[in-house]
């Protein structure tokens, strides 16, 4: 009776503990926490090629990965609080976008979680790596350089129109790198002996209040800065410059497309997939300090020609020349 009942539990306990056995073998399934500035409509396109490079390293949202999404909608004091919300949910990669404010917040939320970030300011200039090749920390991602191209995007413009004697530039005073973003554009400025007119936005109301500044100050032509609120009012943007009969260019493609006049700058959809493949890569163990910080080899210029036509400008054919795509 003794040995039956020695071998009912026995077996009792081999029953339960199977079941656990199979569960501990499981393995977690891996949560990214993405952190943005903006909002998920702002940047639908970027995402979706985020997303494609976590395909291309084996790993699909709902099916083998899972992804925490945190939205600033454009209230910068909030990333902080966003970035610690995910590091109290433990999530197994951070990647912070839309610029340095995201990855700023994530750098001093954990020193811990690997974190892939984007960075149109210099990420060693912003703290955020050791240097571009040895990163050195929890972090490293992609530096798409948009701030540092003020200079080429403001030379460009003065290529086109050669005798508008006033130049503009809008800035976000809000964004990190807006003091070196001001002062390539300063020094373009001085180099060809035009005046320089700042702007300054943060809102859609102080947008408007800007343009109607531009008008007054008689700008000829316009340098909207490297931000990824502007990017994010593209529309907005591109209707008022429209409205002011103000040639602008823009940082990215989509600037133009959207009806402005014309772009120079990355691909922000490769810019996000390269994302995508580096989060890729540490979900399946490396390291953020062995993998160099990304930057982009490939830049667009883009010129709309019927913005050109609306505008009464005829883009020089030296310029034209050297178009990687025209908008018609």
């Amino acid at each position: 009776m003794i040995g039956r009942r020695r071998f009912i539990t026995v077996m009792g306990a081999v029953v339960v503990a199977r079941p656990l056995s199979t569960r501990a073998q499981q393995p977690a399934t891996p949560v990214i926490g993405f952190l943005n500035n903006l909002s998920p409509g702002a940047i639908a396109h970027p995402v979706a090629a985020f997303l494609e490079g976590l395909k291309e390293s084996g790993y699909i949202e709902g099916h083998n990965l899972a992804i925490e999404y945190r939205w600033a909608e454009n209230h910068n004091h909030r990333l902080p609080e966003l970035a610690a919300d995910l590091v109290r949910r433990q999530v197994t990669v951070i990647v912070a976008t839309g610029g340095g404010a995201s990855a700023l917040a994530a750098k001093a939320a954990t020193t811990t979680i690997p974190t892939v970030f984007s960075s149109a300011t210099d990420p060693v200039e912003l703290g955020l790596v050791a240097s571009l090749n040895r990163p050195g920390g929890n972090a490293t991602g992609v530096h798409v350089m948009s701030n540092s191209l003020e200079a080429k995007r403001l030379g460009l413009l003065h290529e086109l129109l050669p005798n508008a004697a006033t130049l503009a530039v809008l800035v976000n005073p809000g964004t990190p790198g807006a003091d070196s973003q001001l002062t390539e554009a300063e020094t373009v400025a001085y180099a060809v002996a035009r005046k320089i007119h700042i702007l300054k936005a943060n809102s859609e109301p102080e947008l408007d209040n800007a343009f109607a500044t531009l008008a007054k100050a008689r700008a000829e032509a316009l340098l909207v800065a490297a931000d990824p609120f502007f990017n994010a009012h593209r529309q907005q943007i591109v209707a008022l410059a429209a409205r002011y009969a103000i040639p602008a260019i823009y940082e990215f493609r989509e600037f133009a497309a959207a009806g402005g006049l014309m772009s120079y700058g990355i691909s922000l959809a490769d810019a996000y997939r390269q994302i995508g493949l580096y989060t890729g890569k540490i979900l399946k163990g490396a390291k953020p300090a062995d993998l160099p910080v990304m930057q982009p080899t490939k830049f667009e210029l883009v010129v709309n020609l019927k913005a050109a036509h609306a505008l009464g400008i005829t883009v020089p054919p030296t310029l034209l020349a050297r178009v990687d795509e025209v908008i018609e």
